[in-house]
């Protein structure tokens, strides 16, 4: 995620999504939902949910945790990226403070990298949906493709909601 896609997240109103899926994750206990296009093949994995858009150049995926365990699972979050070839240079870590989103609070680290096709952009926003719950969303897109789909993307994002019980 880039530093411009959450910029225009923040100050751009959300659109409705044509023909996208509203998934609730996780299904047995959903603590948040996201609407994603159906063209993104979106589907509900083991802690969370992914998509990739059609032409392989975005991949995002929305992973529940447990507040005490963040740590640990932005941790699995990288290792998955090392595990399907994404490598990043720590160099060129971003991080933004905390702000409000969606009214959850919301914290990104971005990095520049690298996968089998060139480089891509890496970044993950760690988001607080309950007291004791929140997301780390994933994101990676190949540079020069990944603009394409911004809007897609702005939209994905600003349709992250928690479910308050």
């Amino acid at each position: 995620m880039k530093k411009a896609l959450l910029i225009g997240m923040l100050v751009l109103a959300a659109p409705t999504l044509a023909q996208a899926k509203t998934l609730k994750f996780p299904s047995d206990a959903p603590i948040a939902s996201i609407k994603i296009p159906d063209s993104w093949n979106p589907k509900e994995t083991e802690t969370g949910v992914d998509a990739t858009s059609k032409d392989n150049a975005v991949y995002l995926s929305a992973d529940v945790a447990e507040l005490k365990s963040m740590d640990k699972t932005v941790s699995d979050a990288i290792d998955f990226l090392k595990e399907v070839g994404v490598t990043v240079d720590p160099k060129t870590l971003k991080e933004t403070p905390v702000e409000e989103f969606n009214g959850m609070q919301m914290t990104t680290l971005d990095w520049d990298g690298k996968d089998e096709n060139g480089p891509v952009s890496v970044g993950l926003a760690l988001i607080q949906t309950s007291p004791t719950k929140g997301l780390v969303v994933t994101y990676w897109g190949t540079k020069g493709d990944e603009e394409k789909h911004q809007k897609e993307l702005v939209d994905i994002l600003l349709s992250i909601k928690p479910i308050v019980k």
